[in-house]
Parts: C-alpha cells; structure tokens; sequence
C-alpha cells in the first residue's frame, strides 16, 4: 500500500469512526469531523510534537480544537493514536485515553467522550471548549506561557521550552466578538508560535453564513498583524503540509490558515431537509457517505489493519524521538542549572517555592484604613517576588484596580520584553479571561483584574476556568455602590451573586487588610480551584486584631469577629467586605444600649459551605434566630444565612450617581438604619 492510500485509509478511518459514534449517539455534529479530517490528521501525523505515551509531556505542542462542537474530530485522534490516560495527580493509568468502547459511548453519561472536549476529563484534551471563541482565546494565553517561560527558563543550548500552539477554528469563532479581541492582542505581541486553523466551510448552524458573514476574514486578519495563508481544498494533502511548514518559517507573527473545505459528503442542507450541520447523518446517509469514502457500507466502528501501526510509526514515533531528545536536555539542564530545573518541575506540579507565604506581610490596626484594593497591591507585590511564575495585569485598569508589579525586575510583558511580569491586556476583558485560563493550563499562576462590573464580561471564562478546575485569579476592584459619581451603569449589584452561583468557583470578599492577605494566602494554595477576589476603591479600617478575631478565620468562609455587650448574643449581624465594619458600629451601639450582638465576617459563602456542621453552627447557632445580613449588593441568597424571616440591607435596586455618603445614606447603609433593623429582627423574635 502506497502512502498517500494508507494516508487516506486513516482519514477515512477518522470520518466513519466520527460517523458512526455520532449516529449511535443519535446526537452530534458530524460535518466538521468529516470535512477536517484530512487537515487534522496531516497535523497530527505529519506536524505535532505530541507524545501519545505522555500526553503531558511540558514541551509538547498544544492542540486546541476551539470548534468544541466538533468533538468527534479529536476523539478517534485520541483513540487511533493510543493516548494514553493520566490522574489527576499527573500519573500515567496505563490504559488508552479513549478506548473504542468509549466512542460508542460518545455523549452518554459517565462518557469520557462528552459532547464537547472536556480537559479534567479526557487525556489529550488541552482545554475545555465549548462556547465558540473561548479555545481560540485561551490560545493566545498559552502562546503567551511559551514565551514567558522560554524567556524565564531557558538557557544557551538549554531551550527546555520550545513549543507550539495549533488551533482549530470555524465560522462561529471566527464570528465570537471575543476572537477578535484575542487576535488583536496576539497580533500585537507579534506571538509567532501561535497558529489558527480556520475551517472557512460558510455552514454555520442556521444556514449558509452568506445570510449573517460576509466580512473578508483573511483582509481582517492582515490589518490585525497577523500572517495569512489560503489553502483552497482541506482534502489537498501536499498544499496543507506546505502551510504548516510556512507556519514554522514566521519569526514575527502569529498565522491564521484560511482552509475551504465542505462540511462533509451527505449531510443534508437545512434547505433541503429539516435537520441542520448539527445533526446526525441519518442511516441512510451513513451508507451513502461509506460507499463514497469506498467503505463498507455495514461495517461499524471499523478500524482497519495498518491503521494503529501507520499512527504508531507516525506520530507515535517522531514524538516519542523528539520527547527522548528533551528528556536529554533536560538532565543536561538539570545538572548545569540545578535550581531552575528544581523550579521547572514544581511548576508542572503547581507547587510553589518554598518560604513564599513568609512574604505575606501583616498590618497595624488602622481606623483611617486602606482600600482592599490597595492592601491587595502590597500583598501582591511581597508574594510575586517569591513566585517568578506569577503573571497577571489588566484590561487597560491597573491604575485603578493596583494591580501593577512594581517591584525592580518585575517589568511589562511586551514583543521586545517577553520576560517581563505586567501583562497588559488592554480594553479586552472577554479576551483576557480566556487568555489568564490558556496561562494557567501551561502552568503558570496568572491573574486578570477589573472592575466587578466588567465580571459579566468574563462569565464564559470564569465559568470554564472552574469547570476546568485552573486555579486561575480574577481580581475585581469597584466592588459597590461605593465607588461613588459613576453611577450605575459601573455599580455591580448582580455580580456578587452570580459569581457566587458558580459551582467550584471561590469568591473572597475580605473585609479589610489582613483579610485580604488571608485570602491570598487561600488562593495561593489552590492548585485545582480558581478564585474570584473582590475589592474595595474606598479606604477600609484595619481591624485592630486584639480585640477582634484573627484574619486567618477568612479561610473558613466565614467567622465569629466579636461578641459585644457580653453573651449570649440576641443578634447577629453578618457583614462582608467594607460592610463588616458597619456591623462592628452597629453592634457597639447595640452592646452599649444593653444588646448582645454577634458580627460575623463572612468574605466567602462557598468556603463555609465546606466547613463541618458543627463549626457553622458555632458560628451561626440556630438558637439565634434574630439575625441582619449587610451588604452593597442583591439581596438574593441571603435567606440561606438569615432564615425566611431574617432582613438584609441590600440593594434591591441599581445604584445612582452620587457622592458616596450620599449614596450609603439613600440605600441604608448606615449604623443608625442597620440598628434600627436589628432592633425590627429582635422585637419579632421577642418570647
């Protein structure tokens, strides 16, 4: 058998495997996987340094098939290459990423082949994608970890990190406002590693894209500084393989790969046939579309002899060479630079150096206070210098969300500076969400900051950087009608809650300095959990640590700060962030009217959820059933910490542009109208 018809047994392979788990599945997305097949396979088998045998080997190419709907395409990759399967402890399982059981199970529960590619779940899997334009974007972010870590760890005839980012695309990411975000900032960091193949099949899931996008992809992609090449057939074997070797000869760009092909042989138009590109051929079209590909009509999941050894001699054995070549760098860069390769491996483990937490500083109490954001800014600057591999910014707001390094060294990540720590993301907060994920998934521990407000533009990345389980940082500053003369168009209200809705995610709204290095130090040792930090613009007292109970109780989600005017308390007022030190006044002025009051700072409902039952009830007994929860946001939620009966100063309402004293005096957040609604909640709960 020549090449070019074992090649072409291999595709096939890949388009009836697809084929057929989609129709067992009766559900799925069968055109991609077959009109892509030959450009996948010609990168899998001919281009990418993946090794099969280590599917986390740190210098591999990464993989991302942005078009997450196309699953089937990555899935008989897996299986036909013998990916093997590793724990979540980075241990090989020594069984098959995806057997071929597993693609007859495609889309069933428990499935390690779900619809979209999941990356906690499935070996191979580099990212989880699903909404359209979130692979292409963590793309970048991963382009950016190459070149920061290429920078940071290599060393003349040591380059440890040399790797490559492929990406497969469609229409739909290509239409996700959030690509072009992301490609303007590649463009700009001019990150040559980093390749989109574009699958330009003009289907999208309505129609032809003609009735909605019409634009000149390739035009748009030029005037954002990126290198463009046109391949006219997908099934053009000899013209795909010279695009990705033009692909390695860029040195300044990053390069989109516009790819015609047709969303695949028999599956019927929208026009023509009530289902979509989104549909399972139907049996009838399984068999056409084998006797076009010269298959058996009958045959099911077939995998035919030569196949797994023609991968093996492929992929499996040019990574496996290049993967051995590494390993003997490695031990000569272990021996000639002992201490990198130390902090290399712990970065592959999410370990941290040793000592870093004694940078943490501690504050003085304080009545005048600082701003979180501010206490944040110092924290973060003491613990960066001990964690080189922590990198972060913001999108065009680090004046005001303080999130600068500024320590000597720490400089801008830039084209002419790649080594530096400041990663400035621009107006781009879609694109930076994605990009702090794509960070995070090479190892680095990198955050991304902003006002609260601008979360809601994050929420596809958030969600995924939980569902992935990155510890992945996200810093929001501005956190209330607190900032003031803005108005409410930048006074989050909803975001709070909505944050606090997503399951995994860890929400921290620290109520003043030492809070806030409490919860850096949470977040720290999060290896698998990302991590939302919520902070204040204006000042915040320092609670003087004596008297009330130490900040490490942050890291219980929630915690007894005092109880005054002696025990046990008739009511417990329940604070967070800058509202906890107007409970502290309300309850001084309870205990002095003759009232045992309980404050309680509560910086994270997802960490007390965690805790046993018998330290949420010693914080919250159920024999106190008058209770007032504070805080400058939605009300909803809170009846979980209050009871059905209990009250909560909250916003019911968006905010108004005002001054802040005016504002905190209109929606009730003063000690005066927090007494009187305690002095409500007692009366009703009065024997």
């Amino acid at each position: 058998m020549s090449t070019s018809e074992i090649d072409r047994l291999c595709i096939n392979t890949i388009r009836t495997l697809a084929i057929d788990s989609i129709q067992k599945a009766n559900s799925g997305h069968p055109g991609t996987p077959m009109g892509m097949a030959p450009v996948a396979y010609g990168l899998w088998q001919k281009q990418l340094n993946f090794d099969p045998a280590d599917p986390l080997w740190p210098n591999r190419d990464r993989f991302i098939l942005s078009a997450g709907h196309a699953s089937m395409l990555l899935y008989p990759l897996l299986h036909l290459t013998k990916t093997q399967a590793v724990d979540a402890d980075y241990e090989p399982h020594h069984r098959p990423s995806v057997t071929l059981d597993d693609l007859k199970t495609f889309r069933q529960l428990g499935s390690v082949c779900p619809g979209h590619p999941e990356y906690h779940l499935t070996s191979g899997v580099e990212a989880t994608t699903g909404p359209l334009g979130q692979g292409v974007a963590m793309s970048v972010g991963l382009a950016i970890a190459e070149r920061w870590l290429g920078t940071y760890f290599n060393r003349p005839d040591h380059p440890v990190v040399d790797w490559r980012t492929w990406v497969i695309c469609g229409d739909g990411c290509m239409m996700e406002g959030i690509s072009n975000e992301a490609a303007s900032f590649a463009g700009h960091l001019r990150l040559n590693k980093l390749c989109w193949i574009y699958d330009s099949n003009r289907v999208s899931l309505e129609d032809r894209t003609e009735i909605t996008f019409t634009e000149d992809v390739a035009t748009r992609f030029l005037g954002l500084g990126w290198n463009v090449l046109h391949v006219r057939d997908a099934n053009d074997e000899q013209e795909v393989l010279q695009a990705f070797d033009l692909v390695k000869d860029e040195t300044s760009r990053p390069t989109l790969i516009v790819i015609e092909s047709h969303i695949g042989y028999g599956a019927p138009h929208k026009q023509d046939s009530e289902k979509s590109h989104g549909d399972p051929l139907g049996e009838e079209e399984v068999k056409a579309t084998k006797r076009f590909y010269g298959w058996p009509e009958d045959a099911q999941f077939l995998v035919p002899d030569g196949v797994y050894q023609h991968f093996a001699d492929g992929i499996g054995a040019r990574s496996a060479a290049k993967h051995a070549e590494w390993r003997d760098l490695f031990q000569r860069y272990r021996s000639a630079h002992p201490d990198l390769a130390a902090s290399f491996e712990a970065m592959q483990r999410r370990e941290l150096p040793a000592g870093w937490e004694e940078a943490i500083p501690s504050f003085p109490a304080d009545p005048k206070g600082v701003a979180s954001r501010v206490a944040s800014a110092q924290v973060e600057n003491a613990i960066a210098q001990k964690i080189p591999w922590m990198i972060g910014g913001a999108a065009d707001l680090a004046p005001s969300t303080r999130t600068w390094m500024t320590f000597e060294g720490a400089g801008d990540f830039q084209p002419r500076s790649p080594g530096g720590r400041n990663v400035h993301f621009g107006v781009r907060e879609h694109a930076m969400g994605a990009a702090v994920n794509g960070m995070a998934l090479a190892k680095l521990r990198p955050f991304g900051s902003g006002f609260l407000i601008f979360s809601d533009y994050m929420r596809n990345p958030i969600r995924l950087s939980a569902l992935m389980e990155l510890p992945s940082l996200y810093i929001f500053t501005h956190d209330s009608i607190g900032l003031g003369e803005d108005g409410p168009t930048h006074q989050p209200v909803e975001q709070l809650v909505g944050l606090r809705a997503i399951p995994g995610l860890v929400t921290l709204r620290p109520c003043d300095a030492n809070e806030v290095a409490e919860a850096w130090r949470v977040v720290l040792k999060a290896k698998h959990q990302p991590h939302c930090l919520i902070l204040t613009r204006q000042n915040l007292p320092t609670l003087d640590r004596s008297r009330f109970a130490p900040a490490s109780g942050l890291a219980r989600g929630a915690y007894v700060l005092a109880d005054l005017g002696g025990a046990p308390p008739r009511i417990i007022l329940i604070g967070t962030g800058s509202e906890v030190s107007l409970c502290i006044s309300a309850a001084e002025r309870l205990a002095a009217e003759g009232t045992p009051t309980r404050v309680v700072s509560m910086p994270s409902w997802g960490l007390f959820e965690l805790q046993d039952e018998a330290y949420r009830e010693s914080v919250l007994p159920d024999a106190i059933d008058a209770r007032v929860a504070v805080e400058q946001a939605s009300v909803v939620g809170w009846e979980r910490y209050v009871g059905r009966r209990g009250a909560v100063v909250g916003m019911h309402t968006f905010g108004a542009s005002a001054p802040i004293k005016a504002l905190l005096t209109k929606f009730g957040f003063t000690p005066e109208h927090v007494v009187e609604v305690a002095h409500q909640q007692i009366a009703k709960y009065a024997r």
